[in-house]
């Protein structure tokens, strides 16, 4: 069992009670909403005659129904229109601070959370959408919950949770060039598959995990879910607390020094024992990909793709589903295969160093004739800073698309889809069929450089080789 762990030690100081089949209700120390699992939430509770319990712990944006390629309203989408009148209405109603688009401080809600400072260690995060995971990156315990979830932390504050085992997660060495924080996660979904984490909360140490930046970090943190882990965590350390000093929600001063104090002494202790512990070597990671219809379906560049026979039974028949959808066979490579679309973005890796290390393979370059590529910030911090640095000339001078902030071509909820059978070259996290808007189009996960590099050559490539 594991013990003395910065998961023990969160979970036990928000916990407020021990329920009935094992559950424990826990206090929320943050909600974030957004504008798809919020109204019906919010008509739940109005339903109900109820009323939010902390209104100041709840913080709102809009992000995943949002166009990207223009910034006005009404929205073309009428229902889109409706979902963010619904958020605008609530969070009015309710006194919410929202991060609209004319705050400029609006964004991918795992996204604006770390950067706005709203995001700090020790706390107990919840919102409505899957990849709340990435809060964890902060050394916090976060919670991707549905819409009934939602209405209910509205109105207490808490949720009824069932407490986890927790697994290190040890990436030791160093990592090889063009080698990338997303490639350490599919190197890991490779190894544990989809359903490895179930149970489980990730603590994602060693050595690569300490030389990280806060961005690396969340998009390990970010896909934690993909693996089956609801929870994925990093210690808070120097680096933790140099990216969160000076931030809007931070405390400030003296506050702050007494708050780095707290934030030290909830890290797991050198003695914690752990219910199971994973070692991977980043000298043993190449750049990675994924070839099916789950993110575990992930391989290096070089590997050719996995015969039915050397497969388990029930990931055989996964596999048999992902070949006929991809069009794609048993010993084959997909280095080569000619793509039509690359999306750059999402709350995985549409950060500034995520644009940065895809400009660096854009520089000078341009983005093949039959490709559309698709740039799409975070946040609109973002997209300000990476106009400041001349990252939207390199991607208009490659031939790419600058759009606004929002969520984008992650998933078929706006305006930016796959036609047909597509193939996407994708920095985002999923790979489901039909993630991307269209039920015939198919999806692969690969770092931002790793899309870059397919987008110039107009097919998968190897970016080692364009560095």
């Amino acid at each position: 069992m594991a013990k003395d762990t910065l998961y023990n030690h969160v979970w036990d100081l928000h916990k407020v009670a021990a329920l009935d089949a094992g559950l424990d209700q826990l206090l929320i120390g943050l909600h974030l909403i957004h504008e798809v699992t919020s109204p019906q939430a919010f008509a739940m509770l109005e339903e109900a005659g109820a009323k939010l319990m902390f209104p100041k712990r709840i913080f709102a944006t809009i992000d995943h129904i949002v166009p990207t390629d223009e910034n006005k309203r009404p929205f073309s989408d009428h229902q889109a229109e409706l979902m963010a009148q619904a958020l605008e209405k609530n969070t009015k109603k309710h006194h919410l601070p929202f991060f609209s688009r004319a705050t400029q401080k609006q964004g991918i809600v795992h996204v604006i959370g770390p950067e706005l400072g709203l995001t700090q260690p020790g706390m107990t995060i919840a919102c409505g959408d899957s990849h709340t995971s990435t809060h964890g990156a902060f050394g916090s315990l976060a919670f991707g919950i549905g819409t009934t979830q939602v209405r209910y932390v509205l109105e207490t504050q808490s949720l009824p949770l069932k407490s986890f085992k927790v697994r290190q997660i040890n990436f030791t060495g160093q990592k090889q060039p063009g080698v990338f924080a997303k490639d350490l996660i599919l190197a890991l979904m490779a190894k544990l598959g989809v359903h490895g984490g179930l149970g489980f909360a990730y603590e994602y140490a060693g050595s690569l995990v300490e030389q990280m930046s806060m961005d690396e970090r969340m998009t390990l943190c970010n896909m934690s879910i993909e693996g089956g882990a609801r929870i994925g965590y990093v210690n808070p350390d120097e680096t933790t607390f140099s990216y969160l000093e000076g931030r809007e929600f931070t405390p400030k001063g003296e506050a702050f020094e007494r708050a780095k104090h707290y934030w030290r002494s909830i890290a797991t202790k050198a003695h914690a024992s752990f219910d199971d512990v994973v070692t991977i070597k980043g000298e043993d990671i190449e750049p990675m990909l994924t070839w099916g219809i789950t993110p575990g379906q992930a391989a290096g560049i070089s590997d050719t793709l996995p015969d039915l026979d050397t497969l388990s039974e029930s990931d055989k028949k996964t596999a048999e589903l992902a070949y006929q959808h991809m069009g794609f066979k048993p010993g084959e490579l997909v280095r080569g295969k000619k793509i039509d679309v690359g999306f750059i973005g999402s709350c995985t890796n549409g950060r500034l160093s995520d644009l940065r290390e895809a400009a660096k393979v854009l520089k000078g370059k341009q983005v093949a004739k039959h490709v559309k590529l698709l740039v799409v910030p975070g946040s609109q911090q973002v997209q300000e800073q990476a106009i400041k640095e001349g990252l939207a000339d390199i991607f208009l001078s490659a031939g790419a698309q600058w759009r606004h902030a929002g969520c984008s071509m992650c998933l078929g909820m706006n305006t930016d889809q796959l036609k047909g059978r597509e193939l996407c070259a994708s920095s985002s996290n999923r790979n489901f069929i039909g993630r991307q808007g269209s039920k015939l189009g198919r999806t692969l996960l690969m770092s931002p450089a790793m899309v870059a590099a397919a987008c110039v050559k107009g097919a998968v490539a190897d970016v080692r080789e364009m560095l």
